[in-house]
Formats: structure tokens, sequence, C-alpha cells
């Protein structure tokens, strides 16, 4: 083998995916390739033209255009370009141009297309989609997340029982431990209603728990002959009967329950109990925040706030997609609000008036992960006085944020918190603030739409919180000045790529040859996705729901929002993962990456996510002004 070919042999296997083919294969394709030298600001692929082989750069560095002249992309040595004509009609796609003086291997594209076809792998590595690796990704982290692929229905063992709403707490308790069940649905009438086959359809009116007997009879001492119509739940969660394991659990993360009804077509099939979620999944989220609001004291919670970073290293390991982990994680801190909450008014006695706390930011969009302070806020009831209620409010909001500090959730630098008297205000004085920041956006105005924008109900009257939310998006929706504003300032923060698409990093202090996974990747998609979802008129905080909104919309071009969600996740998931890496080696948690870490596939899914993003905030520029038509 001569000595040239042997050089390009280890060049080629130094680069993916070549280095994953087989020995005599690589030979194969290097003794075929040719070699080419073009010099700077020479066209080597033209628009539209045919196209017979795949081009890889051994020295030098090329631009690739968008059909329309605009940059798309610059490569250096070791980047392949001209796949995607090869592989969808044979015509060049994507135009390439010279940036240096370049030599370049040119592989025969039946070479190329043979080892697609042999190798699965390989074939992946250049599928046609520009984002393939990003989609990969999430397709196998999906594909191998049991929690998203097996149905509720599939781990309950039996068919619920019924008792009518006339049936007594005695005739109740003897039923449930016949049937060893800890719930009973219950029912008004049957027989009023029929399904497609003519069989009576049991309308649910209720259940009744073991917890409901112990909590509601017997520490009441009511009567045995109680009928269950009394003492029954009637505010009914339930889940869809073809729901899957991990939306029951987020289910009941979210709103504190211990059975779930499977209903379709309106009747009640199974009842997903706790423990058949508990028995089936080994991620304990459902078991701390049980633990949490079961705490009698600050330091039992602050005890159990150790744990948190467990939970989440966990359901990492066990295939959580980064939804299910951003929402086990912010129930889990709502938890710790809502105990604190409680623990505040057994000692302050019970409030003067009636109040909404807020969540706010990734706590409202249940998107929090491990390293975050505490953002939020507390809305007053109309008959609220500062002089005769102020002192109360205070105290409970001092208590709640020192309590949610000690707990690790650490006091926001910026003050926003309910500790911070400007940020205790009734219903309508946030109405009228909301309102001037809509009204004039100057920098502190949207600096303030980035975080409050994002609002949920917590503990108290939780109608508040949607009502607000409600009249900031009709407002935002129609102000067209306001939303160009929101759009400028989501332009702020730009991923970290430099001039050949490559990785900037920070070059001095702690974290020296890093970059910020929040505030150069996640934090600007979400703000991209915000502007989008005020358009439309969403009402979502979770940003792929206000993606899912927005789906159907005129507001992105086709195909963009799965790209957006893709980069979102991928983004959000390495940026779990490194954390989750320093929880197990006894390490600090942070938000910081060192790319060079990374392997090449990996390095190469980040780029094609902050390239999503930069995309994304190009779009912005034009999608939103003052005098657009939205």
């Amino acid at each position: 083998m001569s000595t040239e070919i042997q050089d390009i042999i280890t060049f080629v296997s130094a680069h993916e995916p070549f280095g994953d083919l087989p020995e005599d294969e690589i030979s194969r394709l290097c003794g075929e390739i040719e070699v080419s030298y073009f010099q700077a600001g020479t066209q080597i692929l033209h628009f539209g033209a045919g196209i017979d082989s795949l081009f890889m750069i051994r020295s030098g560095s090329v631009e690739v255009f968008r059909r329309t002249g605009e940059l798309y992309n610059r490569l250096e040595p070791g980047h392949v370009f001209g796949q995607m004509g090869i592989l969808m009609n044979g015509h060049v796609r994507y135009p390439v141009r010279a940036l240096e003086d370049s030599l370049i291997y040119r592989i025969p594209g039946e070479i190329f297309l043979d080892l697609c076809e042999k190798y699965g792998e390989f074939g992946d590595y250049f599928e046609v989609n520009e984002h393939s690796t990003l989609q990969q990704v999430v397709l196998h982290q999906a594909d191998d997340n049991d929690m998203t692929t097996v149905r509720v229905r599939d781990i309950v063992q039996r068919e619920p029982v019924y008792l009518d709403a006339d049936a007594t707490v005695h005739e109740c308790a003897q039923k449930m431990t016949e049937q060893r069940v800890s719930s009973v649905v219950v029912f008004d009438q049957v027989g009023d209603h029929e399904d497609r086959d003519g069989d009576a359809v049991h309308l649910p009116a209720g259940i009744v728990t073991d917890r409901d007997l112990r909590m509601r009879v017997i520490a009441e001492a009511l009567p045995y002959d109680t009928p269950l119509r009394d003492i029954m739940s009637t505010d009914l969660i339930t889940v869809g009967h073809d729901a899957y394991v991990y939306e029951a659990m987020l289910l009941m993360l979210r709103h504190n329950v211990h059975h779930l009804p499977l209903v379709r077509r309106h009747q009640v099939t199974a009842v997903v109990a706790l423990s058949d979620i508990v028995r089936h999944d080994s991620q304990n989220s459902l078991l701390l925040v049980r633990g949490i609001l079961a705490q009698e004291s600050v330091d039992g919670l602050i005890e159990l706030s150790s744990q948190v970073a467990s939970v989440m290293a966990r359901m990492y390991r066990e295939g959580a997609n980064s939804h299910m982990i951003g929402t086990a994680m912010s129930v889990i801190g709502r938890s710790f609000k809502q105990r604190l909450l409680q623990l505040a008014e057994e000692s302050l006695g019970p409030p003067p008036v009636p109040y909404c706390f807020l969540a706010l930011g990734s706590m409202a969009r249940e998107e929090q992960l491990l390293v975050t302070d505490q953002d939020n806020a507390l809305i007053l009831s109309p008959d609220y006085r500062e002089d005769e209620h102020g002192e109360y409010f205070k105290a409970l909001a001092d208590f709640v944020c020192d309590g949610l500090n000690a707990c690790g959730y650490t006091y926001c630098d910026g003050g926003i918190m309910a500790s911070n008297p400007k940020y205790r205000l009734t219903l309508q004085g946030w109405k009228q603030q909301f309102s001037d920041w809509i009204e004039n956006p100057d920098p502190q105005a949207l600096l303030n739409a980035s975080i409050f924008f994002d609002l949920s109900g917590v503990d108290g009257k939780i109608a508040w919180a949607e009502q607000l939310t409600r009249f900031i998006v009709n407002k935002s929706k129609k102000n067209k000045p306001f939303l160009a504003a929101l759009a400028r300032n989501a332009l702020n923060r730009t991923p970290p790529l430099g001039f050949f698409k490559d990785f900037v990093v920070e070059k001095d202090g702690r974290q020296r040859y890093s970059l910020n996974l929040k505030r150069r990747g996640t934090a600007p998609m979400v703000d991209v996705i915000r502007v989008h979802a005020l358009a439309e008129g969403s009402l979502a905080q979770n940003s792929f729901d206000r993606l899912e909104d927005i789906a159907d919309s005129d507001l992105l071009p086709k195909g963009k929002r799965d790209e957006l969600s893709d980069a979102l996740e991928y983004l959000s998931m390495v940026r779990i993962r490194q954390q989750v890496i320093a929880i197990e080696s006894g390490e600090e948690a942070d938000n910081t990456l060192e790319p060079e870490k990374l392997s090449g596939k990996e390095r190469r899914g980040l780029k094609e996510a902050f390239q999503v993003l930069s995309s994304a905030q190009k779009f912005l520029k034009f999608r939103y002004t003052a005098n657009t038509r939205m």
C-alpha cells in the first residue's frame, strides 16, 4: 500500500462516521478517492448542478450557502458536504465556495450510497434531514424510555369497583375490604346512558378512597350510615384510557392525588393507584412529594431537600425526557412552597384576606432543574389593606422565602421574591403593572417580561393566577410594538457559535474554556418560543406545550416547530446530563459544559441545536416588527 493511500486512510478513519466502518471498507473507499485543489473564492458546487461525489475537506475551509444566497455554514478539515444532493435527486441543494485554498477528497457517489445501504449507522449519520442528529437522539431517547411506551392501563390489574352514591360508608368499607382495593368509584344512576353496544354506562359522580374514609368519616366521627355522596371527592382528576405511565405520574405529582380514574367515552374503565405506578416504576419523585407534604417542620423539609438531586439523577438514568424531569422537579419545588405556606399559616394564624402565591419563571413553565434560584410573588385580595394586613403577608413571605433558601432554592439576586413588597400586589395592581410593562417596553420592562410572563398559581386562590395569565396574553397579542420589542430583546443572548460554526467558550473566570448551556442555549430558546406563543394567544406556560399551540398557525415556516422542539429537548438533556454527572461525582452542579470533553457526535448535535436557535432568532428579526401584520 502506497504511503499516500495510507495517509488518506489515517485521515478519513479519524473522522465520523468513517471510523466505525470495517477496515476493508475504508481501504476500498480510500482507494477510489480523488484529490482536488480549489483556490480561495472558487465555486466548488453550483446550486442545481449534477453531483456524483461526496466531498471531504482535507485542508482549508469552505462556505455553504442556501439557495437564496444566505450563508448557511462554514466547514473545516474533516467535515463533509454534498451528501444532501446525492441522497435526494443527484443535484446540488447547497452551493459551496472555497473560503481558503482547500484540498478536497472526492468520494465516488456509488461507493457512498453502497455504504449507506450496507451499514445502518453510517447511513443514519447522513440522513436527509439537515438536523438529523437532533432527531436521532430525541427519537432514540423516546424509544428507550419505558415510561413513554407503556400505557397506564397495562399496569392496572383489575376492573374498577363501583358503588351507588346512596350506599353507606359502612357498605363502602366492606366492599373495599372484600375486593382488596383502596378506592371505589361512585355513580348516581346506572342505565340512563348506554354505550355504542347498548350496554349500561357507569357515569362517575365521584370517588371514595381509604384516605377519605379515614379523614372524612372516622376523624369527623360520622355515623356509618352516612351516604357516600356526603363524603366523596367530586372534583375528579382523570386520565385518558390510552394515556402513558408518565402522564399519569405527572398528573399525580401536579395535583397530589393517589388515585386516577382511567376514562374512555366518559366511562371509568379502571383506577390506577399510586402503588401501581410505584410498583411498575422505580422513580421516587412521587414518594418525595408525599414526604414533603407530610413534614411537620422547616428542619424536616431541609433534610428532605437533600434527596432532590438523586431524584433527578435517577429519572435521567432511567430514561425520562426533559419534559418529564422538568415537570417533576417543578412539582417538587411547588410542594416545598405549599408546605412552607401551610407551616407559615400554622405559625402566624390564618390569613386575614385571601391570597394566591405565584411561582415564576422555570418553575411556572415546569422546566426547573437543579441549579435555580427562587422567583415568586403574591396576588392579594381586593380587600387587602397595607396598614391592616401588610405585616402578616410580609411575615408569611419572609417565612416561605427563607425556608426555600434553606432548602436549596437560593434567594433571587434581583429580589424577585414575595418578600419584596414590590411583588405583593392585588390582582388589579398586577394588571396595572403588566399593562405598564406592555405599553412601555423599556429594557427593564422587557427583562421583567422574561420572568413574570411565565407564572403559575401554587397555593390559595389559583383562579387569580389563571385570570392574570389570560389578561397578559390578551393584552400582549394585540400590542404589535410590544411583541416587536420582545422579539428584539430575545436576540440579546446569542448561541455560542463562532465564525466557523465552532463553539465560542469563556476564556477566563472560574468556568474557563466552557459554555453556559442555560444562558446561551435553553434560555434564549425559551425567549424565542415565548414571543411566538404570545403572538398566537397561547395560554400555555411550558415551552413544549407552547410549541404545540403554535403548530397549526402561520407564525412559523413548515417544519420549524419540530426543529425548535428537537433542539430544546437536546439542549435540555445535555444540560441535565451535565448536572447528573456532577452530582454523581460529588461536585457542585452548574449549567456549564466543556465542549472538548464531548464526543464528535455530541459536538455535532450541540452545533445543530445552536444553529436551529440562531436561525430562529434571525427569523424573529423580520417576523415581528411594530408595523408587521400578525
